[in-house]
């Protein structure tokens, strides 16, 4: 936590989509509050103004401080008085075992959040304002990833219902089904005897549409496919219903995807570190976009504090002389996690890069052993990168320095 005024009365609240849970004690632990409150920006106020005028610095601390309880934290920071924490939930839980019971109920975690706030400050972490573009930014990941979610499952359930019908066709059009040009063409001709009964010149004029250069090729290779089942697999009517509603469920999702790219890339765009970085080998819009919502306004001590945080750090677990090793770290930030392990992977093409990986791979290091190796490695450069406003240059050249850094 930074310097702060000393906090009178701590106020722990258990978040919830309609209702919260307030309990609040003094630094005596005495409680002064202890109910249910609406998600409602007027009674919050008027509580936690209440309280600082009765018992002076109120500390509010949450254990969601993003989507159901934005709200609480926006009007905590907007009220004077009023400072806002934040208590990481896998620390809540384990605080929580060592208070008496075993009972799940939003009062009994509002009390063990305020409770933990009194006695335990260390375990605390800042809340500080996101600025509207990292706010923004968060708003348009989480959905551009929900979305990439979304393809993934509908282009499977499109192949699987491929592979039902005509093995052969799917083997062909499968790994292209979110290519717009062969959702365009199944949402027209959705089954074996629709795309035989159109004839090759219906389909490579339907194909050139989005895919000119691939249309030829790619009409040669269906009518192949075609031609190697004669019989009609039980189910293919039906397909005919499903395929294009897919297909079409399909396209129109890739659509909103690419929508939300555009926005994405021009906010990335728009911010001071994104020449930082994207000089990185490995980093594209996407993922600068995730390390931007999950980094910035964060006080990181060091690169292994942000390795830790971003749950790439080895663990180490030693008991006596039975016990005794490293291992891959089961928890951290798993969208920060996820964007790092993919940039690694995105490097290989970097020569210092792919030799560092094939380095881990010769000691004997599975393939994403070595990658997230890699990206622990990345990450002490990423650090400097953003304290420094230093862009990414070579381990061999000169370092240039940008006058943009990231705030500690």
């Amino acid at each position: 936590m930074s310097e702060q005024p000393q906090p009178a009365v701590f106020v722990g609240l258990d978040v919830g989509k309609s209702d919260h849970h307030a309990v609040a004690v003094t630094a005596a632990g005495k409680t002064v509050y202890d109910k249910a409150l609406p998600n409602d920006e007027t009674r919050l106020r008027a509580i936690l103004t209440d309280l600082a005028a009765a018992h002076g610095p109120v500390l509010m601390v949450v254990d969601q401080p993003a989507t159901i309880g934005a709200l609480p934290v926006a009007v905590a920071e907007g009220t004077d008085g009023v400072q806002v924490a934040y208590l990481p939930g896998l620390a809540m839980r384990r605080i929580a075992d060592l208070h008496p019971g075993t009972a799940k109920t939003d009062a009994r975690d509002a009390l063990i959040i305020a409770e933990a706030a009194r006695t335990m400050p260390h375990t605390l972490r800042d809340i500080q304002v996101d600025e509207a573009q990292i706010a923004e930014l968060a708003v348009l990941a989480g959905f551009d990833d929900d979305l990439a979610t979304q393809i993934t499952a509908t282009s499977n359930r499109l192949r699987g219902m491929l592979t039902q019908i005509h093995p052969a066709l799917e083997r062909v059009l499968g790994s292209r089904v979110t290519h717009p040009a062969v959702a365009d063409l199944l949402s027209r001709y959705p089954t074996p005897a629709k795309l035989a009964a159109a004839g090759r010149g219906h389909v490579r004029a339907r194909l050139k549409k989005h895919a000119p250069r691939l249309a030829e090729t790619l009409t040669e290779e269906i009518f192949d496919a075609l031609g190697q089942q004669t019989v009609v697999v039980a189910g293919t009517e039906a397909a005919a219903t499903v395929v294009p509603i897919l297909a079409g469920q399909l396209a129109g999702l890739i659509h909103q995807r690419a929508t939300v790219a555009a926005q994405v890339e021009a906010l990335v765009e728009a911010h001071p570190l994104c020449p930082v970085l994207t000089s990185m080998p490995g980093i594209g819009v996407r993922t600068a976009a995730r390390i931007l919502t999950e980094v910035v306004g964060k006080d990181f001590r060091d690169a292994g504090h942000l390795a830790s945080y971003a749950g790439i750090a080895p663990v180490t677990r030693r008991s006596g002389t039975s016990i005794r090793g490293e291992h891959a770290a089961k928890g951290g930030n798993k969208r920060l996690k996820r964007a790092l392990f993919l940039s690694a992977f995105a490097s290989l093409n970097h020569p210092p890069s792919r030799a560092y990986y094939d380095r881990k791979r010769a000691q004997g290091k599975r393939h994403n052993q070595a990658i997230i190796a890699l990206a622990r490695r990345r990450t002490d450069v990423l650090f400097a990168m953003l304290r420094d406003g230093t862009l990414y240059q070579d381990p061999t050249e000169p370092q240039n320095t940008s006058p943009v850094a990231l705030a500690a």
